[in-house]
């Protein structure tokens, strides 16, 4: 070790460790790796607020599993926690970002168990390492300008920002540096020619984020050769598998595989390993020609859990390409439960109450998941009872008063039986016994709870299940669940949702509708059959989501059976002419709210077209004299639910330049009013005559006098204003739904039920000029042309 690292090192261990307490008497310190031993973490003691003198007497020690070290030791006289091993982070954690050793502090009379986590933070101890020292590549002339070669990356012990941090290459004229997330490539900057360049030496240095900085190199020699122009690429970036324990020897855990477009020696791959630990090295094997990966060495999940491999692929001229293997290791249960008697009292006085602690024993499984789960017993025959405690503990305990001169000595037998398949035990007879306390509150396996339901659901229905654990015995461990009280839309939690006691289900009281409301919370207790009780609560939150139940409603034209609206188109009108819109809307959500728009019958099919999102109706070809006056379109306007709902509307349209040319209204209808209209249609033509006649010579007068204002622009669409609305519907850009771009405006009719006509005027060539309007009464007509010819303010 340097004078700069020991300087650095003996900083670290004086500076002020980091104490963390957690709940159950747990305790946590931060410290860097490599300090000496008998450095001092920090006074426990004072930490967990024991008495530094008593803690001879309590025979207090830091206690670990038979097969672990001990990494620190407890100051008697003081309480202090000091290093009792050299620590090396890379040894225990490899690459993990977050190393703990786990530690206990055992004290007696009474029992206290406090759990120790020491974070050992990294140093920069570690310089980057390539997995050569040289790297032949051989690049065929051929090569074009830009193509990348990988380069096997540099691997780092140390983690964070003293791992890899950047990569320099030495200056040269044919190569460039590029370095992504996970890869290092050589680029091609310049092309080769192999008549004046055969062989190029490069260095690439490879930088931690250390301060000193630490760094490594690597020799690239190139070869230049002619092309090889593919290299070998993996049927997979990242292969998987999964490896029992205890696996016999010679087993192919997976078999990699990686073609070369190539053809000969060129496209020849043989397979080898990138950068690998030495435990990988002397546990793993690949095959050169296959591909195939074997176990040369027996796997122990207590061990490794895992195993990360780095594989490479070579064709025959020297191009690589890698990918990794992942390996997991799964539990055997090859370990039975391990019985230690940790504490016990010599010899037990005879005067000792029932219910007195005895002894304390400790049950270990190395094993892990179901496995691990370990049952223990004792025999019937002796005044004994084994309590569940703290943990793997067990505190053995008297059930009875003890008279030396009937018994003097009692064998005591334990027997410790895990989960798994086949089960596994063992036991163990020493004298005495222990007595031990517990207690936990349920605690649910997870922080909060998401529930998700469509609406229109039936009532009784499941949302969620909801798990609290408790590891208590017996009743202690036994949870009830119950909803706390609370309101949801002014109304009572219990009127939407029920919770099963004993099984914590959540269930729908009643139908929920998602244009109502969308989500709510509530809250849940787990509550055990301790005395007194404990218990715990969390936030569970319900989210209704929408289903397609509501059909379109169209806005314009009004719907049939009030009144109709017709349109005017002039004779002149051109193809791409727009003449009117259809708007609608949906009170669903998402997609269930995206409208199209389709005209599903019309007097001539070929004579107007409507936008699939827009509903604008516009003329698919010029207006000619063969074509009918009277036109009308049957418009379906459809959702984008599944299945999807749809409603129709009827958009009559009138071709004609002037009054005099207009038909019998009640004919736009398709005959659905009654004759009698046709009369008072009649009178209100002659009389709309008579009035025009009037207004004409008016309006002629009036053109002397005022300043003509410029005829109104309109760009075909018709405004609702905000009252027609119905409530609850959002805006959704082009999906058929009201757009804030659009500006409508209507004119109605007051008295007439049986017809409603507006004119338009346009800002564009595309949009049809309309100079006159029906209207239902003379009054209206006149209205019409003043505003048109000679008004100087037009209300829209």
């Amino acid at each position: 070790m340097s004078d700069m690292r020991k300087s650095t090192l003996q900083g670290c261990s004086v500076a002020i460790l980091i104490v963390l307490h957690f709940a159950l008497g747990d305790v946590s310190y931060s410290f860097p790796e490599e300090i000496e031993r008998g450095s001092l973490i920090g006074n426990i003691a004072k930490d967990l607020g024991l008495d530094a003198s008593k803690l001879p007497s309590r025979k207090a020690r830091i206690d670990t599993d038979e097969s672990d070290k001990l990494y620190c030791d407890i100051n008697l006289s003081n309480g202090d926690l000091i290093v009792a091993e050299r620590i090396d982070r890379e040894a225990l954690c490899g690459d993990k970002p977050s190393c703990v050793i786990k530690q206990e502090l055992m004290l007696e009379n009474p029992l206290e168990l406090h759990r120790i986590s020491l974070h050992v933070q990294d140093i920069n101890d570690n310089s980057p390492q390539f997995n050569a020292e040289l790297i032949d590549i051989e690049i065929r002339e051929s090569a074009v300008k830009g193509a990348r070669f990988p380069i096997e990356e540099a691997h780092d012990a140390d983690i964070g920002k003293y791992s890899v941090q950047r990569y320099n290459l030495q200056r040269n004229d044919n190569f460039a540096l590029g370095v992504e997330s996970n890869s290092v490539e050589l680029v091609l900057d310049k092309e080769l020619d192999r008549e004046k360049l055969q062989d190029i030496n490069l260095i690439l240095t490879a930088l931690d984020g250390g301060s000193p900085q630490r760094s490594g190199t690597v020799l690239i020699h190139v070869t230049v050769l002619d092309a090889n122009d593919n290299i070998p690429v993996f049927s997979e970036a990242i292969y998987k598998a999964s490896l029992p324990e205890n696996s016999p020897l010679d087993t192919v855990v997976v078999t990699v595989s990686a073609t070369d477009a190539d053809e000969g020696v060129n496209g020849a791959v043989t397979y080898d390993f990138g950068h690998i630990s030495e435990d990988v090295k002397t546990t793993f094997i690949i095959d050169h020609k296959t591909g195939d990966i074997k176990l040369i060495d027996a796997v122990d999940f207590e061990t490794a859990s895992s195993f990360e491999l780095r594989v490479k692929a070579k064709d025959g001229l020297g191009l690589t390409s890698y990918a990794k293997v992942n390996i997991e290791i799964t539990d055997v249960n090859d370990n039975p439960p391990v019985i230690n008697l940790k504490s016990l009292t010599i010899p037990i006085p005879e005067n000792v109450s029932p219910d007195t602690e005895v002894g304390i024993i400790s049950v270990q499984d190395r094993d892990s998941g179901k496995n691990r789960q370990v049952r223990c017993s004792i025999q019937q025959n002796v005044p004994f009872n084994l309590v569940p405690s703290i943990k793997n503990y067990y505190s053995l305990v008297t059930t009875d008063r003890l008279d030396r001169e009937l018994v003097s000595d009692y064998n005591v037998s334990i027997t410790a039986t895990d989960e798994g398949s086949p089960p596994l035990s063992s036991s163990k007879t020493f004298q005495l016994s222990v007595a031990d306390v517990n207690d936990n509150s349920p605690v649910f396996e997870e922080q909060s709870y998401s529930a998700y339901v469509t609406e229109n659901n039936k009532p009784g229905s499941t949302l969620c299940s909801l798990t609290a654990r408790d590891p208590d015995w017996r009743q202690n461990g036994t949870v009830i669940y119950s909803l706390l009280p609370g309101e949801v839309n002014g109304a009572p939690v219990s009127s939407y949702l029920s919770v099963n006691g004993d099984t914590g289900v959540i269930h729908a009281v009643k139908s929920f509708d998602y244009e109502q409301f969308r989500s709510f919370k509530v809250h849940v207790m787990a509550r055990d059959n301790g005395s007194p009780p404990l218990s715990s609560n969390v936030t569970v939150s319900v989210f209704i989501t929408d289903v397609n139940d509501n059909s379109p409603q169209i806005l314009y034209p009004a719907p049939e059976g009030s009144s109709f609206m017709t349109e005017l188109v002039p004779k002149a009108a051109h193809g791409g002419s727009l003449v009117s819109k259809v708007i609608a809307v949906d009170a669903d959500s998402g997609q269930n709210a995206w409208l199209s728009y389709h005209i599903v019958k019309s007097t001539d099919p070929g004579l107007f077209t409507i936008g699939v999102h827009s509903g604008e109706i516009r003329t698919q070809r010029d207006i000619s004299e063969s074509d009918s006056m009277k036109q009308n379109l049957i418009v379906a306007v459809k959702d984008n639910g599944q299945p999807s709902l749809s409603a129709t509307c009827s958009m009559y349209l009138l071709i004609s330049d002037n009054l005099a040319e207009v038909p019998e209204l009640k004919d736009m209808s398709y005959d659905e009013s009654n004759s009698k209209v046709t009369s008072y249609l009649i009178i209100a033509l002659v009389s709309v005559s008579t009035i025009f006649l009037t207004f004409i010579i008016i309006i002629l007068g009036l053109k002397f006098c005022r300043r003509r204002k410029p005829r109104l622009l309109f760009d075909g669409a018709v405004t609702i204003p905000s009252a027609y609305l119905p409530p609850n519907y959002a805006e959704v850009d082009g999906t058929g739904t009201l757009r804030s771009t659009y500006n409508y405006d209507t004119y109605l009719t007051t008295g007439s039920r049986t017809s409603d006509f507006k004119f338009l005027t346009s800002y564009n060539d595309n949009t049809l000029p309309v100079d006159q309007t029906l209207r239902k009464s003379p009054a209206d007509f006149v209205d019409a042309f003043e505003d048109s010819e000679g008004s100087s303010q037009v209300g829209l």
